[in-house]
């Protein structure tokens, strides 16, 4: 579908050029002899751009102009005129027209200009979607006691410029932690760098910290910046800081003491204004016991300690988490979202879930892509996990009662089942499609569950 452009002038022989050159370059037009009828057309169908022209009769162009930034403030409007000044320009861009272009007309410049204004609303539009998307990634999602008191550490520490500290198991969610402290923070607009300590061999953490200049090492060609110095001004997360040797901690310990650094091969003292955020998943105060962390570095970085708890101690928090990873999903994978019924999402809150809320991610993207139907079933994870999933999930007891999942599972499927095939005058066929199986498959669980067949008296 082509852009549609909407040209407002008095002079007919403008709105007949204008139109015939934009029509040729791919642009639908829409045309107005004046301000009133460019605002009645704006109420049936909306431009991406307009070329308002600013000397015409009634409502002179820059009344038209504001009227228009009243109703919709991100339209992009460029100004046309033959009695140009630079005090009517100046004041055409203080009500908010993106340019201003002169007459008699360039139609070559009148183009490009449409096409480069155009081309940046398209980035603005793309950015907009992309934080959006980041920060839905971002999002700490529950409404747990832990939840609710970690997000209250978080406004609390994310305007400071203290440094922070983050525990936690595996797949828990330090890095999204991390993210929200900076996104809370007087640096939110400035860079966020993130280091990954325990996946840079140890030979190459040094100059990927402090960068390296040309011929530093065989190999260095040119000069490159490291990460504290791409984190100037912003935040520098540092995660699985435990896995770092004690060489590169003698190093970042006296930057946070120094405030500055030199590259690998370099004399210049760089300044590192960076605020430090740093994460492990081990238990760092046993890694000073055994020698393998130093405490001078630990005490600088604790200033504020966060733990962020596993999943299995907030799991009042899952069947939210299922349904963010839903939405999640659908959106990245261009999948319809399904729904999920409460015995499937009960089912999953019963596991303890030693991956944290990584793995019950990973689980909810397989349902999305690998189950066929709409709504995801207690039966679909036994189809799906069968000998993957940890016995106790599977068997896990029923809040609403003390039957094992299998006996309350089917006693719900048999009356469930059973009043379908009742609403359904006992046809098989029709209540097959009702449930969304195939028949065979409800002719089997109509067995399987000794449902008797009641065809009711004509």
């Amino acid at each position: 579908m082509s852009d549609t452009i909407l040209v407002v002038d008095d002079e007919p022989s403008i709105l007949r050029t204008l139109s015939g050159v934009l029509k040729d370059a791919g642009f639908s037009v829409l045309i107005a002899q004046d301000g009133p009828e460019a605002l009645r057309l704006l109420r049936q169908d909306i431009p991406r751009l307009i070329l308002l022209d600013i000397w015409m009769p009634e409502q002179d162009g820059l009344e038209t102009l504001k009227k228009i930034k009243e109703l919709y403030p991100q339209m992009l409007v460029v100004m046309m005129s033959g009695h140009g000044s630079i005090e009517t320009a100046v004041k055409a861009t203080k009500l908010g027209a993106y340019d201003y272009i002169e007459k008699p007309l360039s139609l070559e410049k009148v183009t490009l200009v449409i096409k480069h204004a155009l081309h940046e609303q398209r980035l603005e539009e793309e950015n907009f979607r992309l934080r959006a998307r980041i920060s839905r990634q971002q999002t700490l999602v529950g409404e747990s006691l832990p939840i609710k008191r970690l997000q209250e550490i978080i406004r609390t520490a994310g305007p400071t410029q203290s440094r922070v500290l983050i525990s936690g198991e595996n797949g828990t969610g330090k890095e999204l932690v991390a993210h929200s402290i900076h996104q809370h923070s007087l640096r939110a607009d400035q860079p966020f760098v993130e280091v990954n300590c325990a996946a840079i061999p140890e030979t190459l953490i040094e100059s990927e910290l402090f960068g390296y200049e040309k011929g530093a090492f065989t190999g260095a060609m040119a000069m490159k910046r490291g990460r504290f110095e791409l984190a100037h001004g912003g935040t520098l997360f540092l995660d699985e800081i435990g896995d770092m040797s004690l060489a590169t901690q003698a190093k970042v310990l006296r930057v946070l003491q120094e405030q500055h650094f030199q590259r690998v091969g370099g004399t210049k003292l760089i300044e590192a204004d960076v605020r430090v955020i740093a994460a492990s998943n081990k238990n760092l105060q046993e890694e000073i016991k055994k020698a393998d962390f130093r405490e001078d570095l630990f005490y600088r970085l604790n200033v504020i300690p966060i733990h962020v708890p596993p999943l299995r101690d907030r799991k009042e928090d899952i069947p939210l988490l299922i349904q963010h990873f839903i939405a999640f999903t659908a959106e990245e994978q261009g999948l319809k979202p399904k729904q999920i019924t409460k015995e499937a999402a009960e089912l999953l809150t019963h596991y303890d879930w030693p991956g944290n809320v990584r793995e019950l991610k990973n689980m909810v993207e397989r349902l999305m892509i690998l189950v066929p139907h709409p709504v995801i079933t207690p039966e679909d994870l036994e189809l799906l996990f069968e000998g993957q999933l940890p016995a106790e999930l599977m068997s896990a007891p029923k809040t609403s009662d003390h039957l094992p999942l299998r006996q309350a599972r089917a006693v719900f499927e048999k009356e469930f089942i059973s009043q379908r095939l009742k609403e359904n005058g006992w046809n098989i066929s029709k209540t097959a499609e009702d449930l969304q199986i195939e028949r065979s498959h409800l002719h089997r669980k109509i067995k399987l569950l000794g449902i008797e067949i009641k065809p009711e008296n004509g």
